[in-house]
């Protein structure tokens, strides 16, 4: 993903002679991913429509347009890698996806996590309609403490709906949400999307998600506090550091990595944020109990790209 912080677009090929349109929409993907792509358009006069929104962290784009197939090569992804994941999430229309050996029809409400550093072939017939949201690898792998697999989504029902209705209110709205609110939404929405693929439905282990979503929103809303740990979670929500450890672990990460992770998200708001521009990088580190402002450099780098000096 590009390193454009705050970027809207959208673009029709009705701007363009009919003879140009197709070399007009490869350009305008090249611009929103970024990356070599190949085409393949069955006819002559192609019609699509697009539209993105891009800040550092999150990108989504939707789109409709006539049948069109894209595919990366193995000597395309040696030459210009990609590690970022793509979200799809098809809304109308026939797509389908090839990737590692498998074929899979993706009908509206079936979607995919997928990444482009692998080849792959993706076609789709006329009228179809769709969003595909750009997410940085550390935001997906950082909340499954793994690589995510590679994996068709159900997205028409219960958790999964509601990732789907968040995307396609993100993107409805993305003219109207400041930067900090647009990756505001994103992260939460990522949050959901992970908790998706590790599938914690509610049928499996309620006590435990009430747990964990408790865990959650008292580290989120108290990750200001220097102190904070994961013994003072416990003591704060009247459970045993084991039990909070345990839920953690299930859900694929540790106390200390979601303490670390809210304050990381916490410093890159307060960076952007006027009412601290006065305050100084080191300040804001010890601020959010950061040993030293080298150390918090180097984990707000290792999780944003950037440092805070970029960032501010």
């Amino acid at each position: 993903m590009t390193d454009r912080t705050d970027f809207t677009e959208s673009v029709t090929t009705q701007s363009v002679l009919p003879h140009e349109r197709t070399d007009y929409w490869a350009a305008a993907l090249q611009s929103h991913q970024g990356r070599i792509f190949g085409y393949a358009f069955p006819r002559k006069h192609f019609h699509g429509r697009t539209a993105v929104r891009r800040t550092r962290n999150y990108q989504i784009v939707g789109w409709r347009c006539d049948a069109v197939a894209y595919y990366r090569t193995p000597g395309q992804v040696r030459v210009d890698s990609d590690e970022d994941y793509r979200l799809l999430l098809p809304t109308a229309g026939r797509m389908t996806l090839w990737q590692d050996g498998r074929h899979a029809p993706l009908p509206p409400g079936i979607g995919c996590l997928v990444t482009v550093d692998q080849p792959f072939a993706y076609a789709q017939g006329d009228d179809t309609e769709g969003l595909v949201m750009t997410i940085r690898r550390p935001e997906i792998d950082h909340r499954l403490n793994r690589a995510a697999p590679e994996q068709i989504l159900d997205f028409t029902t219960g958790l999964g709906r509601v990732v789907a209705e968040m995307a396609t209110t993100l993107f409805t709205e993305h003219d109207s949400l400041g930067r900090r609110q647009f990756d505001a939404v994103s992260s939460r929405l990522v949050d959901l999307l992970c908790m998706h693929i590790l599938g914690d439905h509610p049928t499996e282990s309620g006590h435990l998600e009430d747990v964990e979503a408790a865990i959650r929103h008292h580290v989120r809303t108290h990750a200001h506090d220097p102190e904070l740990t994961g013994a003072a979670v416990a003591r704060a929500l009247g459970w045993s550091l084991r039990q909070i450890q345990l839920t953690l672990q299930r859900a694929g990460t540790t106390p200390r990595e979601l303490i670390r992770e809210e304050r990381l998200q916490l410093a890159y708001v307060r960076l952007q944020d006027p009412a601290y521009r006065n305050r100084s990088i080191s300040a804001l580190a010890a601020d959010l109990g950061f040993g030293s402002a080298s150390a918090f450099s180097t984990a707000f780098r290792g999780r944003f790209g950037a440092s805070p000096r970029d960032m501010r």
